[in-house]
């Protein structure tokens, strides 16, 4: 059998008929048997081939697939970004395995969960498959991705609400190490994104490793053994090296409204779309004026006989800048893949040159604020309305959204803005907080998510027995955005202070991801069984955090938004350019991680090393100081 990545499967060369015709193709197969079903289910891609794409420009096929090993029929079709077939079956597969020989292998069957990995991976979405695949490609291939889905995508998986779409363009909303020269539009919607990461979550090696309806329960940090011991739905594994790749939109929130449990009719959250629920002709209230409710409110209207819109604070819109993309333009970056890089350069500049305004001058936003009032009183026409959607705060203190239809929709005849929050419900009622009275048949909440108290944080027990939760006291903090004090061999993705309200959080994601490979490296290189946060290090990086903090917009603007915890920090954004976070994050500093030495080495001495003995002032001085020399290439940024 070809190798495949050590595990069952063929890759090499292929002959495909389809109908008449024959290809010879270059395939990447493997397959699993399926108890519950009692067959062999095999799959895989079929490289790039433009003859065999002008037979399937029709859609998916049947043919038959024939290997060195063996010969099957297949079902051929859906491309990917990359041009690749997606090729499926049930049957006998292509290639020699134990299925065929009748042996089974003496490894665990295909899908347990793994009793220990080297690295276990919570989340298979933007952070999680991002992980898996720069493991990969460090060598690192004892790993394993606990997803509580049945699939990949995370939260664009779950989001799956009418008009739900990215307001990040879709060049710069990727990976650079797997960019689509395929994307329809500048700005994607979700089913296309989803797509996307399903696509990624296609390469060798990787959807073997990922474990789904794995959904983690608890997770202790066992000392002795210098390990974290994690809990599943599916049972208990142990790892050396927890990498959170939850996010901070994983979990909706859902605000405790007096009566809302009496309500009759239907009621969800938009990350928990309903679809079985037909809003067509019915009262609808939506409840938020976040960048979800932007997106969803237009399309309500449309097919809603009243659409009731709860706000407590308006929101800063701007124009969203949306087209398709033209085929000659999707044939340039498939074939001439640095015009697409040149593209991503392009966005990526063009929105980090607005941190400035963010960060040091809120005053400079002034100017977007004029653009974004003539937004809407080109389609508003209507005074009082006007005045209900004008926002008394610096743009930029709540999240800027950008949309083109959602103040035409709220102009229409059968929608009412209320310039009131939800208060409660009363039967079929709903009251807001200025007393007035609402019936409505249906109410969507778009109220946000979990993202200044991480749910994880409730169930991961560290150092001395305390929870993350405990440890954060409601005030999330780390180095790096990455690693807590206490809480040894445990890495998060988009951690405290790692989001953006400027750029996209793809870009963040592979910086920390970098600094996270590194990470375990630095176990490796330094002989260590544990890396520990130093609390020196990581007060110090917080504390140059929190000042940078104080003049920006998020801070100054005079809002009241979701990037605040109640004490009211912000424990959410990072307060600078991406450039930096990247340079920052680059590789590990030792200095600022206690040591934990194998027993192997000394027997007499496995005892805790710190490696943060220099001072901490100077250390802060080194590092988060801004250096003219060591400044990413444009490569990298456009990375």
């Amino acid at each position: 059998m070809a190798d495949f990545d050590d595990e069952d499967g063929y890759q090499g060369s292929a002959v495909l008929d389809v109908g008449e015709r024959r290809f010879d193709v270059r395939v990447e197969l493997r397959g699993y048997f399926q108890p519950i079903d009692g067959r062999y289910h095999w799959y895989g891609r079929i490289a790039a081939d433009p003859a065999l794409a002008e037979v399937l420009a029709a859609g998916r096929q049947r043919g038959t697939l024939t290997t060195p090993e063996g010969t099957a029929p297949a079902d051929v079709g859906d491309p990917d970004p990359w041009g690749r077939f997606r090729v499926e079956g049930v049957s006998t597969p292509p290639f020699a395995s134990w299925f065929t020989t009748g042996q089974p292998p003496a490894s665990a069957p295909e899908g347990a969960l793994p009793q220990h990995v080297r690295v276990a991976v919570i989340g298979a979405g933007f952070g999680g498959i991002g992980a898996g695949v720069k493991l990969l490609e460090a060598g690192i291939r004892d790993f394993a991705i606990l997803e509580r889905g049945a699939s990949v995508g995370g939260t664009w998986r779950d989001n799956t609400y009418p008009g739900c779409a990215c307001d990040v363009q879709s060049h710069l909303y990727s990976f650079s190490f797997a960019p689509n020269p395929r994307w329809s539009r500048v700005f994607s919607g979700q089913p296309e994104i989803r797509a996307y990461l399903e696509d990624v979550a296609d390469r060798p090696g990787l959807r073997a490793r990922m474990h789904f309806e794995t959904a983690v329960t608890g997770a202790v940090w066992q000392e002795a053994k210098a390990r974290w011991l994690i809990s599943t739905t599916r049972g208990d594994l142990t790892a050396e090296v927890l990498i959170s790749a939850g996010g901070p939109l994983s979990e909706p929130s859902m605000p405790d409204i007096p009566g809302l449990a009496e309500f009759p009719g239907a009621i969800f959250h938009s990350a928990r779309w309903d679809h079985e629920t037909d809003l067509a002709g019915k009262r609808v209230a939506v409840i938020g004026t976040g960048a979800s409710a932007i997106q969803l409110v237009p399309q309500l209207q449309k097919k809603a006989a009243k659409l009731v819109l709860f706000q407590r604070t308006p929101a800063w819109v701007m124009t969203r800048r949306d087209r398709k993309i033209t085929a000659a333009e999707k044939w340039l970056f498939a074939h001439v893949p640095p015009t697409q890089r040149l593209a991503r350069l392009g966005v990526y500049l063009s929105r980090e040159a607005t941190v400035g305004g963010f960060v040091k001058r809120p005053a400079l936003l002034k100017a977007a604020q004029r653009l974004a009032l003539g937004h809407m009183h080109k389609a508003v026409k209507d005074p009082e309305l006007r005045a209900k959607l004008t926002p008394d705060y610096v743009m930029g203190c709540k999240r800027v959204l950008l949309s083109n239809d959602y103040y035409p929709a709220l102009a229409q005849p059968n929608a009412e803005v209320v310039a009131s929050g939800l208060a409660r419900v009363e039967g079929g009622a709903a009251i807001a907080g200025d007393g007035t009275r609402h019936e409505v048949d249906a109410i969507v909440f778009a109220t946000g998510f979990h993202t200044v108290d991480m749910p994880i944080a409730r169930h991961v027990w560290g150092t001395g027995g305390r929870t993350l939760d405990e440890v954060w006291n409601g005030d999330m903090r780390a180095l790096r955005g990455t690693t807590v004090a206490g809480f040894p061999n445990l890495c998060f993705v988009i951690g405290p202070n790692t989001g953006l309200g400027h750029n996209s959080m793809v870009h963040i994601i592979e910086s920390q991801l970098s600094y996270i490979v590194d990470y375990i490296k630095t176990l490796d290189r330094t002989g260590a069984v544990a890396l520990d946060t130093d609390e020196r290090a990581q007060q110090t990086w917080c504390d140059e955090v929190e000042r940078r903090m104080g003049p920006t917009v998020w801070n100054t603007g005079g809002c009241k938004s979701w990037y605040l915890n109640a004490a009211g920090r912000n424990p959410t954004l990072w307060p600078g350019s991406t450039l930096r976070f990247r340079r920052l994050t680059r590789r590990v500093d030792t200095r600022e991680y206690v040591r934990t030495a194998a027993p192997s080495t000394d027997p007499q001495k496995a005892l805790a090393t710190n490696g943060a003995q220099q001072d901490m002032s100077e250390l802060a001085s080194e590092s988060l100081n801004t250096a003219a020399n060591g400044r990413p290439s444009a490569s990298e940024v456009a990375a």
